[in-house]
């Protein structure tokens, strides 16, 4: 397909489309200081990295690390900010992956404050590179919020917006749709429970949005399943870490002691 029937679709495409607005998220369930062991796994059960999920609280502002260790020496690390008053909104947020795992090394800050978005990246050729620009930042930005946003969406809702900062080393905002999926039953031993699996889509916008999926750009579809209630939990999640990356699924995991595997 030739780059000029491309522009002529995405033209007539992008005067059909709605853009999608999008919503702060009300406050449903605070979040508190808690510490959660991770696993990160193929979609066929192969566990590929280890990690931490630590949350901290200081007055009404809730600090979040995601860290993954992989078996073959990368490392991902998310550490982000947000308050909690009424609504939830993003303060900050510092991503960091490196290593054979990723396509792209990236160190990337989001200064919410001053909606300034500093990028530190590695070229095809081996140059590193730093560069700053600022974005107008809206008010329901969700980086390194996801697990914690979508314990607070209604389920009842058919659909909710926000807004992700994507595409290194050159981001763009994107809108995000979360979308319920329908119940999910599990098994905690014997016991049955039900949880409830939320879709997550990027809608690009423009005729960038229309292009992507022709040029194989979109990036996939994550999915996360939520067991509700007044104490709601994320079971697991499956996705990609960056945009054009592999499927992979992350699931809460229980220490095993010497004693446990000596036995087995």
């Amino acid at each position: 397909m030739t780059l000029k029937l491309l522009t002529l679709i995405a033209l007539i495409a992008v005067s059909q489309v709605r853009p999608a607005s999008a919503e702060t998220i009300p406050v449903r369930q605070t979040e508190g200081p808690t510490h959660g062991f991770l696993v990160l796994q193929t979609l066929d059960d192969k566990a590929i990295a280890e990690g931490d999920l630590i949350e901290t609280l200081k007055g009404a502002t809730v600090k979040t690390q995601t860290i993954f260790h992989f078996h073959d020496g990368s490392y991902y690390e998310e550490t982000s900010e947000f308050s909690q008053h009424g609504q939830f909104r993003f303060l900050s947020d510092h991503l960091v992956q490196k290593g054979p795992s990723f396509k792209y090394p990236i160190d990337r800050s989001i200064d919410g404050s001053t909606g300034t978005v500093t990028v530190r990246y590695t070229t095809d050729k081996g140059e590193e590179k730093t560069e700053s620009q600022h974005i107008d930042l809206p008010a329901d930005l969700a980086n390194g919020m996801f697990l914690t946003l979508i314990k607070n969406i209604d389920p009842s809702s058919a659909q909710t917006t926000v807004t992700v900062l994507a595409g290194e080393p050159k981001p763009r905002l994107v809108k995000l749709i979360i979308t319920p999926e329908g119940k999910a039953p599990f098994l905690i031993g014997r016991s049955k429970r039900e949880g409830i699996e939320f879709g997550l889509r990027a809608h690009i916008e423009g005729a960038a949005g229309v292009i992507a999926p022709l040029v194989g750009k979109q990036p996939a579809d994550t999915h996360i399943w939520v067991f509700g209630g007044n104490a709601a939990a994320v079971l697991k999640s499956e996705g990609p870490l960056e945009p054009e990356g592999p499927i992979w699924r992350i699931a809460t995991t229980n220490p095993v002691w010497p004693s446990d595997s000596a036995a087995k």
